[in-house]
């Protein structure tokens, strides 16, 4: 999946949440954030840094892909 905005990296990381049989606060458990955080990322809302991120990256004309590790 080709990451292009917030919104495409919240869907790709709620789709692999969601494969993986875990819950929102699994994950955040189990990373270490609040699901406050992970609910807003999953739902593409912006921050300042991901955005503007983001935005570089585009900018720069490159493209963010999610894949499983080992898959190449």
């Amino acid at each position: 999946m080709l990451i292009k905005n917030p919104a495409d990296l919240g869907q790709a990381i709620r789709s692999r949440r969601r494969q993986r049989g875990l819950t929102q606060q699994q994950l955040a458990d189990a990373c270490g954030c609040s699901i406050m955080y992970l609910s807003n990322l999953e739902r593409g809302k912006a921050t300042a840094e991901l955005g503007i991120a983001l935005r570089i990256v585009n900018t720069l004309g490159l493209d963010i892909e999610v894949v499983e590790r080992g898959s190449r």
